[in-house]
């Protein structure tokens, strides 16, 4: 399960780098377009036909991160809970978390553009938090009894709080 775990872990981070390349292939294409003699309108978008180089980067980039991200960041999650590893809930839910903010924001830029800044940076946290739960997996030891705070031996219970 712990294998299953850092695995999942490091296809989020992965699967981001595939974001930002899918996003700067797509962005290359709409230059190439423009610079082409091309126009890019409102008209374009909604035909979605550009037929340009790059075209595709926009479809991956929605498709890995409005889809594929989110079910391996929720799957990543369940597996968490079944990990006996210190801190892999932890870190799970913050990748998670990072993850649902990624995709709100990625949702909401067409509305608000200056939140691509913030879904920019966002992208790099969700990277290091998923890199952080793969290693600590991997190189962490598993979560026992054993970690469990010792007792004083000389209390007893009928000590009485002060």
């Amino acid at each position: 399960m712990q294998k299953l775990y850092t695995g999942l872990a490091w296809t989020v981070a992965g699967a981001v780098v595939v974001q930002a390349a899918a996003i700067a292939f797509a962005f290359g294409g709409m230059l190439n377009l423009v610079s082409e003699g091309g126009v890019v309108d409102k008209a374009l978008l909604e035909s979605f036909q550009a037929a340009g180089v790059g075209e595709m980067g926009f479809l991956i980039h929605g498709l890995v991160g409005g889809i594929v991200i989110p079910l391996v960041a929720l799957v990543l999650l369940v597996v968490s809970f079944f990990v006996r590893v210190r801190g892999a809930k932890l870190w799970a839910a913050i990748t998670f978390g990072l993850v649902a903010l990624q995709v709100t924001l990625g949702f909401s830029i067409t509305d608000v553009p200056y939140l691509g800044l913030i879904h920019g940076a966002n992208a790099l946290a969700v990277v290091a938090a998923a890199s952080i739960a793969a290693l600590r997996a991997r190189a962490g030891r598993p979560a026992t009894a054993a970690d469990a705070p010792v007792a004083d031996e000389g209390a007893t219970t009928d000590a009485v709080a002060a």
